[in-house]
């Protein structure tokens, strides 16, 4: 059971850890660091962590971006998102070795919620990495693979279709900027399309990854039919396209059937307000 990301007990281990970071990126890491605590500093912030490749230890220099989250002690402000862009910019500029940096940030009560309990809280107790401040796993249970941390993790995927579909069309047909655009939407839907092929299979598959090849075939073994398509996805995921068919393929086939697959067999995800 280790072997699919699992403990000695049969629950979700932590898959990142700071002894995994490699050599490449710990100035980076370090930087991030220094760089949130002097932004934030012990009044305002709780904790703060890695996710993402570099943690795990998979990341490419050049090509993986650094994921930070940021648990604020209250519900982030305005004031909260400009330092935290300034931090982006100032990590993003300074370090060839990543492309592009991420700040999320949220308050402990709501990252502690009952309502969180299976999303939010699980994302940060199993693939979150301690940086900064005591860690909120601490106050959180352990994770099983099951059908309701399946529901509440992914469970949405139909929220999201009207504005990737609008995100496509808006896109222009030519020109640089089009391109980015068409890039970073192939890389944000086909990652989210991964992730959610295999949660809908995680309980029965028995165990958890992050690996983007190894959820599609996680998926691929319940869904012969789709395994091609999740397949691409995952493909598109590690090396985005400006391949409006492969978009279309995505954003008006797999995805809808997803979502309601993911609701037959899992049902809805309660609703956030």
């Amino acid at each position: 059971m280790i072997g699919k990301g699992l403990d000695q007990d049969g629950c979700i281990a932590r898959e990142g850890s700071l002894d995994r970071v490699a050599a490449e990126f710990a100035p980076v890491v370090e930087a991030a660091r220094a760089r949130i605590a002097a932004a934030f500093g012990p009044d305002r912030l709780h904790s703060a962590y890695l996710y993402g490749s570099i943690p795990r230890g998979t990341a490419v220099p050049g090509v993986s971006d650094l994921d930070v989250l940021l648990a604020l002690h209250d519900e982030p402000t305005a004031a909260d998102r400009a330092d935290a862009d300034a931090v982006e910019a100032a990590l993003d500029a300074g370090f060839d070795q990543v492309d592009g940096v991420g700040v999320l940030l949220f308050g402990t009560g709501r990252l502690l919620s009952e309502l969180e309990r299976h999303d939010l809280g699980w994302f940060v107790a199993c693939l979150c990495t301690p940086l900064l401040g005591p860690d909120l796993a601490a106050g959180l249970p352990r994770y099983r693979p099951s059908a309701l941390l399946a529901r509440e993790t992914n469970g949405d995927l139909g929220l999201a279709l009207a504005g990737w579909r609008e995100r496509l069309a808006a896109a222009g047909s030519d020109g640089a900027g089009s391109d980015g655009a068409l890039r970073a939407l192939s890389r944000s839907v086909s990652r989210r399309i991964v992730r959610t092929g295999f949660t809908l299979v995680m309980p029965r598959w028995g165990g958890w990854t992050s690996d983007l090849a190894a959820s599609a075939e996680a998926f691929a073994g319940y869904y012969p039919d789709r395994a091609d398509q999740m397949r691409l996805a995952a493909a598109v995921a590690r090396t985005p396209t400006t391949d409006r068919a492969v978009l279309a393929a995505l954003v008006d086939d797999l995805a809808p059937w997803l979502a309601a697959e993911y609701t037959a067999v899992h049902g809805e995800k309660v609703p956030r307000l």
